[in-house]
């Protein structure tokens, strides 16, 4: 708005300075060459001031004051800009909380990184490496590893096989469960390392580019709540897993219920026999 009233006032101030210099020109050819003053002095050198006069009012009054109006009014939207949009203490506090938050951050990484390991054989150490390392590599060696600890699925010369798909689902949902464990606590990783990157920047950061950085947070924090939503998903299954098999004993206890009542009344009748 400010830059097109200032293209009107010098388009405009332009206009009348070209009309009045057209005019000391036209005057100027028009005069005879031979005619002289009372006094002997040339009267172009008086009409050539006077022009020049003029055009001096003009640049006083059409350009001089608009140019001042406008200069104060950029000055007012600085001062303003400078005392309530970006006022100079609140921008220092700012950063200075952001070198502080970077110091905390640091110590989240170290709290998060203290060794809980537990496990004391070797197999069981292998499965609890595995699940500690926080690094999606370890993901493939889950199921050996489980395998070592917690044994596989039984042949099918040794149980039902209802009973083998109930054992080979819990397994399985176990393992799964261990595999997204060791992703959430990679992607923790990656997600503390954004927060301090973050935190890096707004340390330096100009105050025209605090809308930029809130937008990488804002994105940041929707990529968190998923992973958080991925996580509660997992819990809901491991949840889900053992209600099921809850269920399924309640099934087979039933379902051998019926069969022990089956052999008992079999034997009865024999007996009567």
């Amino acid at each position: 708005m400010k830059n097109r009233i200032l293209d009107r006032m010098l388009s405009f101030s332009k206009s009348r300075l070209v009309i009045a210099g057209v005019s000391v020109v036209l005057i100027i050819v028009l005069l005879p060459t031979t005619a002289r003053s009372q006094f002997g002095l040339d009267p172009c050198c008086a009409i050539i001031s006077a022009g020049l006069n003029t055009i001096s009012g003009l640049l006083k009054s059409v350009v001089a004051k608009p140019l001042g109006a406008i200069q104060q009014s950029e000055q007012q939207a600085a001062t303003f800009e400078q005392q309530v949009v970006y006022p100079v203490a609140a921008i220092n506090q700012a950063k200075g909380l952001a070198v502080q938050f970077q110091a905390q951050f640091a110590q989240l990484r170290q709290l998060s990184q203290v060794a809980v390991a537990s496990a004391t054989l070797p197999n069981p150490q292998q499965l609890e490496q595995a699940l500690l390392s926080r690094t999606i590599a370890a993901i493939p060696n889950v199921s050996a590893n489980y395998s070592a600890v917690y044994g596989p699925v039984m042949p099918a010369t040794d149980a039902p096989q209802p009973l083998r798909d109930l054992v080979d689902t819990t397994d399985a949902e176990a393992q799964a469960a261990m595999k997204k464990a060791i992703e959430i606590d990679a992607l923790a990783d990656v997600e503390l390392q954004a927060a301090e990157q973050i935190n890096q920047q707004l340390q330096n950061a100009a105050p025209g580019s605090a809308t930029i950085l809130e937008a990488q947070t804002s994105a940041w924090l929707v990529r968190a709540n998923a992973y958080t939503q991925a996580a509660m998903a997992e819990l809901v299954r491991v949840r889900s897993i053992e209600l099921a098999n809850q269920g399924a004993q309640l099934k087979f206890s039933a379902a051998h219920a019926v069969t022990l009542h089956d052999s008992n009344g079999q034997l009865l009748q024999q007996g009567v026999r």
